[in-house]
Order: C-alpha cells, then sequence, then structure tokens
C-alpha cells in the first residue's frame, strides 16, 4: 500500500477548521499530517502555501495554536510538524522535542536545515524517539545521497525536482529514485509538484507522495464555505489515495 501526506498550514483560516480539515483528511485516506507552522518567508514553498502562510500570519496564528491543534489530532492521525528552523529554534529544541512528543506528534520536517546542521540534533531526535525527516535533491551526488540516506527515519522526503512546491514541472523520476533506493530500506516519498493529474506517474518506484499545494489551493477558494473547503479536501485526498494504489 503505497501512503499520502498531506500538508496544511496551520490555524488558516482558524485553529477549529485546521482541526476540523485534519481529523477529514485522516478518515479519507491521509497515512500522515503534515502540520505547516506559518512562516513570513517560506524560501522552499510556491504560491499558494506562501500566500496562505502570510494569511495565518495575518489572522494572528500564534505556535501556541499548533500546539492545540496537534493536541486535538496527533493521536488520531499520524502527524509531523513541518516549519523553517527559526519557527522551532525560538521555542528552544532542547524543551520542544519532548513537548511535541507528548502531544503524540512523531517528528519535523525542516527545509531550510542542511543534512550536516540536522546531524548537529540527532542525539534529541533519538532520545525523543522523534524522526528528522531527510530530503533527498536531484541536485545531490550519488556519494552525498548515500551520506543523507544512511541514517533516514520514517520516510525519505525526494523532491521531485529542483524549484519550489507547487509548479508540477514533469520530469523522469526513476534513475534519481534508484539511485537512492541503492543506499536505503526507509521507504522514500515524492514530493514538490504532487497532485491529482500528477499522482498516478510519480508514484512510480515509490513508496509514497507528498501532496500540499492542491489541498492549499482548495483553502484559498473564497467560492467555497468552510464546509465545502474540508469535503473538497477530503475528495482529493481519496482520489489520490485511489490513484497511487490503483
Amino acid at each position: 500500500m503505497k501512503n499520502l501526506v498531506a500538508y496544511i498550514t496551520s490555524g488558516y483560516p482558524d485553529k477549529n477548521f485546521s482541526i476540523d480539515l485534519a481529523l477529514a483528511l485522516g478518515e479519507n485516506g491521509v497515512d500522515t499530517l503534515e502540520l505547516g507552522i506559518p512562516f513570513s518567508d517560506p524560501v522552499a514553498d510556491g504560491p499558494a502555501i506562501e500566500n496562505a502562510n502570510h494569511k495565518a500570519l495575518e489572522l494572528g496564528f500564534k505556535f501556541k495554536d499548533l500546539l492545540a491543534i496537534s493536541e486535538a489530532v496527533a493521536l488520531k492521525v499520524d502527524t509531523l510538524w513541518m516549519g523553517y528552523f527559526n519557527s522551532f529554534y525560538q521555542q528552544n529544541m532542547q524543551e520542544l522535542l519532548p513537548h511535541a512528543k507528548s502531544l503524540g506528534v512523531n517528528g519535523f520536517i525542516i527545509p531550510d536545515v542542511p543534512h550536516e546542521e540536522a546531524l548537529l540534533y540527532k542525539e534529541l531526535f533519538d532520545i525523543n524517539q522523534m524522526a528528522n525527516i531527510s530530503f533527498v535533491a536531484p541536485t545531490d551526488s550519488e556519494q552525498r545521497i548515500q551520506k543523507i540516506v544512511k541514517d533516514a527515519q520514517k520516510f525519505i522526503y525526494m523532491v521531485a525536482y529542483t524549484g519550489i512546491t507547487g509548479s508540477g514541472t514533469a520530469e523522469d523520476l526513476q534513475p534519481f529514485l534508484a539511485s537512492i533506493k541503492k543506499y536505503t530500506q526507509t521507504p522514500v516519498y515524492v514530493g514538490f509538484g504532487v497532485n491529482e493529474k500528477t499522482a498516478k506517474e510519480k508514484i512510480k518506484g515509490a513508496d509514497g507522495v507528498i501532496v500540499g499545494s492542491a489541498f492549499i489551493n482548495i483553502l484559498l477558494d473564497k467560492n467555497l464555505s468552510n464546509t465545502q473547503k474540508i469535503n473538497n479536501c477530503a475528495t482529493l485526498a481519496q482520489n489520490i489515495k485511489d490513484q497511487i494504489n490503483s
């Protein structure tokens, strides 16, 4: 069974909506929830997620909202926190990891921390039985890929192309996938540009897909009510889950 990871921007449009959406996604094919922490300069994200980040911050998102959302959903849906390092660093990593674990959160995704810097926190993550998700990009040499995936936990985030999330650029991922799987038994999930149209192609040879902008585009649709947004996201999740397993 291939897995589906869904990214949502925490607190957009509000905390209670995020809780309802997260639980609905968990009931409709999403295996792992990626709770995004709104940040003013999300450099790895495309226009849709950047827009949602800025809107959440304008609406008054606070880190305590992430904690409340996590407390409500993390024991029901496998949950990771996705954020830029400054968001975590400001909370004191030594205190934050055990707190996150106590809420049921199983790991972090931090796209702006290189592998070498992530290693500085390896012991802290290990002690708290938390995964710090490893990224592998097409620009990485085979030697570097071997180094990155050596201690990868939970899954490896394979960046499907060089760029930002959501643009849906097409390319042959098989050589890249093969170079990763040569050195690890850890599942490899494909992220960046995965949506209803591309999921079936991008899952080839991979163990899962990570979908973000496709959900966020629904949340940004001003013509939909909150109930419609949740229903449409649930339907999208079901469709992608079916596609990657058909």
